[in-house]
């Protein structure tokens, strides 16, 4: 079984894929840093010499070899949801985990992350609070679409995080995506 956790970039999903795996005794994998490891260039880099399909291309070629792994929590790249093939493959993997953040804490993080300039190509060369809005208001739906759990990861430290997503998984599997939020209600 593969966990996988999805999300927008800044959502938290590196930080709080390396707690769950401890907290379940598993292994934890980035793609996004198995695609640079492969590649041995960054995500902008490829971007810049292939363009996004050859980004994409490749995403879906490393999530293939990676779903095939057992008791493994899965950081996905944030547009590995859009191609069909990779959310079917990522929903019978395992239970998948959208790490929900309000597009204003989305901005809010990237902009200060000063190295995901430098490492993650923007998408659509506008403002970052513009760029999320645009991208998000396209991916949403597929983030839903795949979810089987959706966490608030705007309001909760990683390790808060990761201890629900634990409880969470645990629990027995219901009819639709549950929802988790500090308070319990819904997002």
């Amino acid at each position: 079984m593969v966990i996988t956790l999805i999300g927008y970039r800044g959502c938290g999903k590196s930080s709080i894929a390396p707690r769950l795996a401890r907290r379940l005794e598993w292994r934890w994998i980035d793609s996004d840093r198995v695609i640079e490891e492969q590649a041995a260039c960054s995500i902008r880099h490829i971007f810049e010499t292939e363009g996004e399909a050859g980004f994409r291309k490749r995403e879906s070629e490393i999530l293939a070899e990676l779903l095939q792994q057992d008791h493994l929590v899965l950081a996905s790249g944030g547009g590995a949801i859009l191609a069909e093939e990779n959310r079917v493959r990522i929903k019978a993997a395992g239970p998948v985990v959208w790490l929900h953040a309000s597009i204003e804490a989305l901005a809010k993080r990237l902009s200060r992350d000063r190295s995901a300039g430098e490492n993650r190509p923007s998408l659509t060369g506008r403002p970052i609070a513009e760029e999320v809005a645009e991208v998000m208001a396209i991916r949403e739906p597929l983030y839903r679409e795949c979810a089987t759990i959706i966490v608030d990861s705007e309001r909760e430290w990683p390790e808060q995080v990761a201890r629900r997503i634990a409880r969470q998984i645990d629990q027995p599997p219901n009819d639709g995506p549950t929802s988790a939020t500090r308070d319990g209600g819904e997002l």
